[in-house]
């Protein structure tokens, strides 16, 4: 099972097909849209799927419910060492949970910028920049839930205090005062309902009037000529602080196999492959993936095909920030990105609604389910 885009659903079947013509084996892929594939029970797909794409906070939570197979099995050390070495950022480390390794990444993203070259003459490089545009309705945000918690998590880090993933002060106080203020600065309710496809579509669009979504998950499918009928250039994010373009909160997508599963070999075998350096930087990348290997984003041809996607966000991704990811998380992330919109929508105080935050937090620790 992988998601609908085709930035998630033609690579891996090109792939497939590949490894048909090597092996032998079949691999048949299903797919699900983006909003099920950040809110899916990993359990159910386990059940069902011997190869699932996954997002990485969901490991604590696999790991708990017991349905996914450790990809670090025995006499594999040096092809996983490759992998390690091959990461951009943490994309291989953030699957790897109480010791053990459950995806390997195979696409590899994070909030980014996205604009449109022929309305603008460069990417805005700071927020005073992006204040300026969207004031003149210039500018669009995807805060369906996740997205609204993973801006309000950017904001955070790169003004230099990231959330946590302890008990207390989850979220610091003044600096979540500040990103909640600066969210309402940008923010509208028709936003509400975007995730960032939706955002890139509108954006991608002949007639349009937006130019620039400053937080955003890349999508190399929009950087590709041709993809639609404009367009769109990607770049690091905006500078809220004084850090540099740190505090990125994490995306991409790993490829992990089920617990549950009859052939569990030939599906570890398949992961193994398709995660390589090899694989990534040739038909995983021309069939319009976004690699998850370093050896894909520091090839040239690649980034040549991609409007010099990868190369003009891999500060971004290098400077990214690990999301939590323990028994509990994804229900907080659900919860949490929802105060956040009801917050926007209602105009409530920014500290009622980082202390609201820092509660579902603690209590996300305490209990798998918020009460």
């Amino acid at each position: 099972m992988t998601w609908s885009h085709p930035r998630g659903h033609d690579p891996i079947v090109a792939c497939s097909v590949l490894w048909k013509q090597r092996t032998g084996v079949t691999i048949e892929w299903d797919k699900r849209s983006l909003q099920d594939f950040e809110s899916f029970a990993v359990e159910d797909l386990a059940r069902a799927y011997d190869l699932i794409v996954i997002d990485h906070p969901h490991v604590g939570h696999i790991t708990a419910e017991n349905c996914l197979a450790p990809l670090d099995v025995a006499g594999r050390e040096a092809a996983r060492a490759a992998l390690a070495a091959g990461s951009v950022g943490q994309s291989y480390p953030s699957y790897n949970w109480q010791g053990r390794q459950w995806a390997f990444p195979i696409d590899a993203a994070s909030q980014v910028q996205a604009w449109r070259p022929d309305m603008l003459s460069a990417a805005p490089a700071n927020w005073a920049e992006i204040l300026d545009l969207a004031r003149q309705g210039r500018v669009l945000l995807p805060l369906r839930p996740p997205h609204s918690l993973m801006m309000f998590y950017t904001l955070a880090g790169n003004l230099g205090r990231p959330a946590v993933g302890e008990p207390g002060h989850h979220i610091n106080p003044d600096i979540g005062g500040r990103v909640f203020e600066m969210m309402r600065e940008v923010a509208a309710p028709v936003y509400l309902g975007m995730d960032p496809i939706d955002v890139l579509e509108e954006m991608a669009s002949s007639g349009t009037r937006i130019a620039c979504a400053p937080l955003i998950y890349g999508y190399v499918s929009y950087a590709i000529a041709g993809f639609r009928s404009s367009r769109l250039a990607f770049a690091d994010i905006p500078r809220a602080g004084d850090a540099g373009v740190v505090g990125s909160a994490l995306g991409g997508t790993g490829i992990a196999v089920s617990a549950f599963s009859k052939a569990t070999q030939e599906a570890i075998d398949f992961a193994y492959w398709i995660a390589s350096g090899e694989v990534q930087r040739g038909p995983y990348a021309s069939a319009g993936g976004q690699p998850g290997h370093v050896a894909a984003w520091d090839d040239a041809a690649v980034n040549a095909a991609a409007g010099n996607f990868y190369e003009d966000t891999r500060a971004t991704l290098e400077g990214a920030w690990v999301r939590p990811r323990h028994d509990g998380y994804m229900t907080f992330q659900q919860a949490a990105s929802d105060r956040i919109n009801l917050g926007l929508t209602e105009r409530h105080d920014a500290g009622r609604v980082v202390a609201d935050l820092n509660r579902l937090f603690v209590k996300s620790l305490r209990h798998p389910a918020l009460s």
